[in-house]
């Protein structure tokens, strides 16, 4: 079975996160120095078939592209070098480094595991993907209701 794997991109690092097999629930998977990150989609993909790509859509409170914003263009055009049949997906990330903060931050972990900045790359990697599994679920049963026969399209390719 096919795994859709989130990518939350940094310029240093990049977080991870990955679903079930059957697609239904988003795991952190693993953080990566952004010069690695391809070599290790490359393995994983070897050993576990990726369907799709989530990669955060960085933009500003005032929905302009962020700074990152020409840096994860050029690492979606790799990727698509890398993967040509494997789609992709942008999702607004907006907010998700603030919510795995605050997540972190509320968590009973201990001092030193709260101070891993992977870990916030991580749960913001799944936070993407939770987003996209959601539109994907909305979607579906909004076309359900109007009779649809496949609601579920790809939201953008580079």
């Amino acid at each position: 079975m096919s795994r859709i794997v989130a990518i939350d991109f940094g310029l240093k690092r990049v977080g991870l996160a990955v679903t079930d097999p059957l697609g239904m629930f988003a795991t952190a998977l693993d953080t990566v120095a952004r010069k690695e990150v391809r070599s290790y989609l490359k393995k994983y993909h070897q050993k576990h078939t990726i369907s799709a790509f989530v990669i955060g859509d960085p933009r500003t409170l005032a929905n302009q592209p962020s700074s990152v914003a020409g840096a994860i263009a050029a690492f979606r055009r790799e990727l698509l070098a890398d993967f040509p049949d494997i789609s992709q997906h942008g999702v607004d990330e907006r907010f998700t480094s603030r919510i795995a903060l605050q997540t972190i931050a509320g968590s009973d972990l201990p001092r030193l595991k709260r101070r891993d900045k992977g870990l916030a790359d991580r749960i913001s990697a799944v936070l993407l993907l939770q987003s996209y599994l959601e539109s994907v679920q909305h979607r579906a049963e909004q076309g359900a209701a109007e009779g649809a026969e496949n609601p579920i399209k790809p939201i953008d390719q580079p």
